[in-house]
């Protein structure tokens, strides 16, 4: 067996022994499949994802910028290739 966790600090002992949980056993665990991560694909791929190394100022100033950076950058981008 394993070795029951501690007590997170900030919950009274009171509702860490509230708590009862089922006994696992090996039937459920072999029935667990793991969790899915990520979005997956897109139904109309219209981006391509790459890598791009950039240096780390001008990352930092997008990202100051605030949330939508990649897309104004984006944007930039299509703006100096004249697209």
């Amino acid at each position: 067996m394993t070795k029951p966790k501690p007590k997170p600090p900030g919950i009274s002992q009171e509702d860490w022994d509230a708590v009862d949980s089922p006994p696992v056993g090996k039937r459920m665990i072999m029935r667990m499949k793991p969790a899915k991560r990520g979005r997956g694909p897109q139904k109309a791929p219209t981006k391509e994802h790459i890598s791009v190394r950039l240096d780390s100022d001008l990352v930092a100033h997008f990202r100051a910028i605030g949330p939508g950076w990649q897309t104004r950058l984006n944007a930039l981008l299509r703006k100096a290739a004249g697209l």
